[in-house]
């Protein structure tokens, strides 16, 4: 962002008026002022009130200020913000992500494994500013939460609003999948990719998850399978979005493994296990590079006047002026 005149000549008008200004007051003062005794002959002369040549000296302020500012209105300021402008659209991404309440498990380094998604996701998208990325949820059922799209602000309210369960406790990975195989399978993008973010195995919905991922890949999308976490016990902590009541414990890990390779596999993708929230970031990092796109970009100058403000800011400071030499001047300002 930085600040810019659209006449930067004009702004050379306001120190003149107030040289002329001052000019001008000096030389009718003495023209014009008779030098006269307030007061009875011999008696005390007069004095100006505490505090005028204060009071006087803030008007001339004001004032100049007001005057500044209207040769500032005057220039044209304005605030010129510039933004990338993408020239090739880029990749096509939509991450399938379970919201099942196993997803509340605390083994990602202290930060549950939803946590840990909704951040990496989120910084997953920050560095790829011209992609569409969309967001598909898996409970019990599956929802497309936010079609792809390269609005960035619209993706981390998105990611941010994610509550574990909200779509019910079960995990229907197969109709996550078939729901981006649908989005992804009339896109135009040069890269398309489905991207499975999930700790457990499939239990519910009424279609296969290798169904669904041998739909992708009919589709011309690539697939990316992301495993989290590791069988076993591990605590959970999550408030249910529906009760309200928070729920705290052990819960048995089922994850399996060789039925998300087979998901993989089915689709043509790619597997990668993240037991860890390093493993995790690492998993992302191997997207993002294997779905590289070309990015060309110029930059678009967005304007935003000042005028408006400047004028207003002028005003403020003249009525000011008159007013305090209406109300406290006396009639001798």
């Amino acid at each position: 962002m930085r600040f810019g005149l659209e006449n930067p000549g004009i702004l050379l008008l306001g120190p003149l008026l107030v040289l002329a200004g001052l000019r001008a007051s000096r030389h009718f003062r003495e023209l014009l002022s008779l030098e006269e005794p307030l007061g009875p002959p011999g008696g005390v002369p007069f004095k100006a009130p505490p505090g005028a040549e204060a009071l006087v000296k803030a008007l001339r302020v004001l004032e100049y200020a007001g005057v500044m500012l209207l040769a500032a209105a005057a220039a044209g300021p304005r605030l010129v913000t510039p933004e990338p402008l993408w020239l090739d659209s880029g990749a096509e991404i939509i991450f399938v992500l379970d919201l099942s309440p196993s997803m509340a498990g605390l083994d990602m380094d202290g930060k549950s494994r939803c946590d840990a998604a909704r951040s990496l996701v989120a910084d997953f998208a920050r560095r790829r500013p011209s992609d569409a990325i969309g967001l598909i949820g898996v409970g019990s059922e599956a929802a497309l939460l936010l079609p792809p799209t390269a609005d960035r602000e619209a993706l981390y309210r998105c990611v941010a609003a994610l509550r574990i369960g909200e779509l019910g406790d079960g995990t229907a990975l197969g109709l996550g999948l078939a729901s981006a195989a649908l989005h992804l399978r009339g896109s135009t993008a040069p890269r398309r990719a489905a991207v499975l973010i999930t700790d457990g195995e499939n239990n519910a919905g009424a279609v296969h998850p290798e169904t669904a991922a041998g739909a992708l890949r009919d589709s011309g999308a690539s697939l990316w399978v992301v495993g989290l976490g590791s069988p076993g016990d591990v605590p959970i902590d999550y408030v249910d979005p529906f009760s309200g009541i928070r729920r705290r414990g052990i819960l048995e890990s089922r994850y399996d493994p060789e039925a998300l390779r087979a998901i993989a596999r089915r689709g043509g993708g790619t597997y990668l296990p993240a037991p860890s929230a390093a493993s995790f970031e690492a998993a992302l990092d191997r997207v993002d590079e294997a779905e590289f796109t070309v990015r060309r970009s110029a930059t678009l100058n967005r304007e935003r006047s000042l005028r408006g403000p400047a004028l207003l800011a002028a005003l403020f400071c003249i009525l000011l002026a008159r007013f305090l030499r209406r109300g406290h001047g006396g009639g001798l300002l």
